[in-house]
Parts: structure tokens; C-alpha cells; sequence
């Protein structure tokens, strides 16, 4: 992908209801949106290169502030040229803020107002995380798009327990702001929060707006409150942030999930579904899932999908996936990776054209029909 001069910016080119597509402008290219990005935690997306990404149709990775602070460190990643060149991805990169990772470790750390001290789950050590040493990490790895520093309460939690974090992270929004600082070409996106009460998530969308970012995320979710409740916010949370910067849900999902989310006005997404899922047998198709270890699938000469122009359904039957994912072979991943990374997408230039033509209930109507139709079984 060309590179571009000038700073980070978002044209809406279309709006199809709250449905919107348009562009992310970055030195290091163009995001189309809506967008999904795949999850890169470790300098890598598992079982793929990084020309075989970009050959799906990615504009953008995410990466782990958490995992790469551990493992090669943001120190030694920055004395080889950076995360880009480390990684040998010259497309824009997302970076999140290691707080949801660090929410994750309840057991192993411990949170004040300044930052949360934590124990490695590789190896024990200790370090701590802070909105300042956040910012650090992600400008020693070059990220694009740098994501505020925050804390994800898990769900259920009561509304007090959720407005405590969300006021916290309100704080450290404004320290992670004044850290970063003037970064011509880069972005910081701020995260708003609220678990699913709509008076905290105002609360949260007012506070952030008031401080000022590049983008804004909704955060909290995608972490056991369901679909439906998910949807509920996400009929209101999106129209409390700026119209005119990106909209990101992190954490997010399944195919279905994200048509969702598209409609009811997101930009960005990205989730590691895709690529855990193809490591364990199951593809997403536009007939739903396709659980490759099954046995009905060991004489079925056809593709995955015949619609699909990925290499896994060009070149491979269902046979062969179903072969080489019960010999442990590391090409079943491989391959079912790449094509679950392809049908999302496509999932998103479909989404991408058809709110341009105007008719993303159409489109919506058909995705939900083919998936109803569901997997037909070989004759």
C-alpha cells in the first residue's frame, strides 16, 4: 500500500440510515470503512503471512500493548525500526491500550488511581501499567492508531462498581491525551465506557468529547453481557460520540455481530474469532458455521463455500480440510484461517458497497436469509 503524506483523517463518503461508510486517511494508507481489523497480538496473525493479510482484503492490523511489552519488549522493537518493519506490515497498525488484557489478569494485579501493577503470565515478573508508560510503549512500537488507556470492568457488575471504572477511566483518558501529545501522521482514539447503562455511557461520551480525540471507541462490551443487551447500547452509545471521527467497537465478533453493529453506526472492528476459529476447525461461510472436523465432511468433494475465491476453496475440498485437521497438520489452520479472514472481508466490501448504493437493509435481509438457509449437506 502507497504511502501518503499529511495527518490522520476521516471523510464519510455515505450514510445509509446510521449505517455509514467512508475513508481513514493515514501516512501509511487508506482504511476503508467500515472496517475490520485482524488481530495481530504478537507481531503476527496466527498462521498467516503478513502479503497473505493483506491479500484478503486487511487496510489495517491490531496489535498488544500487553503481550509486547512482555515478549520482544517496545524497547527492542523500537531499536529494530519499529513495529511495521518488525513485523514486515507496511499498512497502518492499531495498537489497544493493554487494559483489557491487564482486566483480565484480576488474580495477578492490583489497581490504584496511578496505573495497575501486575505479575507476567509468562514468567512472573512484575511491571506496571499506567496511562503515561502506555502512550511510551505504543510510540516506542509506531503505532498508527493509539487507543487511551482504560479500564474494562468484566459483567455483570453492579452500576455503582461500573461508574467507579468509568469515571477512572475518564481520568486517565485525560492523562493518556496530555501523554501523547502532538503526534503529526498518528491518531489517538479515546474509549468510552458505561457497561450498559445509558445515563454512565453519556456520561463517559461527554467526558471524552470534552477532552478531545481522534476517534472514539466503545468499549466495555463483548465481555458476557449477550447480544441483545450488546445491541441495546449500541443503539444509542454510537450517537453520543462525533459524527465526524470513526466510531470502533472493540472486541467484536461474530459475522452476525458485526452486521449488527454496521447498522446501528461503527467504523472499525476487530476481533481474533477468524483466526482462533480456523485453528479450531470451523469456517465462517454466507451459510453459517462449517465445522470442518465433522465426519459428514470426510468424502465431501466440494469447497467450503463455492462462492468463495479464497485458496482454501480454490484449491482444497472439504475432504482434504476434514484430512488435515484431524492429522494435526498445520496447514488445516492455515488455510481455514485465511478463509475466514477472507469471508470477513468481503463481508465488509459488501457492507462498504451497499450502503454506498443505499440499500444496506436489502443487504442485511440476505445475509440473515443465507444464513438461515444454513450448511446443506453433500447429496
Amino acid at each position: 500500500m502507497t504511502q501518503t503524506a499529511g495527518r490522520f483523517r476521516f471523510d464519510l463518503t455515505a450514510t445509509d440510515g446510521k449505517a455509514r461508510t467512508g475513508a481513514i486517511s493515514t501516512p501509511r494508507g487508506t482504511i476503508r470503512t467500515p472496517a475490520f481489523m485482524p488481530v495481530g497480538t504478537a507481531a503476527t496473525v496466527k498462521g498467516m503471512l503478513p502479503e497473505s493479510v493483506a491479500a484478503t482484503g486487511a487496510d489495517i492490523l491490531l496489535g498488544n500493548t500487553y503481550h509486547l511489552m512482555l515478549r520482544p519488549t517496545a524497547e527492542r522493537i523500537d531499536r529494530l525500526g519499529g513495529l511495521h518493519r518488525f513485523m514486515n506490515w507496511d499498512r497502518p497498525i492499531l495498537t489497544d491500550s493493554g487494559g483489557f488484557q491487564v482486566m483480565s489478569l484480576a488474580a495477578l494485579r492490583k489497581l490504584t488511581e496511578e496505573g495497575v501493577t501486575f505479575k507476567s503470565h509468562i514468567d512472573g515478573s512484575r511491571h506496571h501499567l499506567s496511562p503515561e508508560r502506555s502512550m511510551e510503549i505504543q510510540r516506542l512500537l509506531g503505532s498508527d492508531i493509539v487507543m487511551c488507556f482504560d479500564e474494562c470492568p468484566a459483567l455483570p457488575a453492579t452500576d455503582a462498581e461500573v461508574a467507579k471504572s468509568m469515571r477512572l477511566s475518564m481520568r486517565w483518558a485525560q492523562r493518556s491525551r496530555d501523554a501523547f501529545g502532538d503526534r503529526p501522521g498518528h491518531a489517538l482514539f479515546g474509549i468510552q465506557q458505561g457497561g450498559v447503562t445509558q445515563e454512565l455511557r453519556a456520561e463517559s461520551a461527554e467526558a471524552l468529547r470534552a477532552i478531545g480525540f481522534d476517534g472514539y471507541a466503545v468499549g466495555g462490551l463483548a465481555v458476557g453481557e449477550g447480544q441483545e443487551a450488546m445491541f441495546g447500547v449500541l443503539d444509542y452509545a454510537p450517537d453520543m460520540l462525533p459524527a465526524d471521527k470513526p466510531r470502533y467497537l472493540m472486541g467484536v465478533g461474530k459475522p452476525d455481530d458485526i452486521v449488527g453493529a454496521v447498522k446501528r453506526g461503527i467504523d472499525m472492528m476487530d476481533c481474533v474469532l477468524p483466526s482462533r476459529s480456523g485453528r479450531t476447525g470451523q469456517a465462517f461461510t454466507r451459510h453459517g458455521v462449517v465445522n470442518i472436523k465433522n465426519a459428514r465432511h470426510q468424502d465431501d468433494p466440494r469447497p467450503l463455500d463455492e462462492a468463495c475465491t479464497c485458496p482454501a476453496c480454490r484449491g482444497y475440498s472439504r475432504a482434504y480440510l476434514h484430512h488435515v485437521f484431524r492429522a494435526g497438520e498445520m496447514i488445516s489452520g492455515m488455510l481455514l484461517t485465511w478463509h475466514n479472514l477472507h469471508y470477513y472481508q468481503e463481508l465488509m466490501q459488501g457492507m462498504r458497497d451497499a450502503i454506498g448504493a443505499g440499500r444496506f437493509a436489502a443487504f442485511e435481509a440476505d445475509f440473515h436469509a443465507q444464513r438461515a438457509e444454513g450448511d446443506i449437506p453433500a447429496r
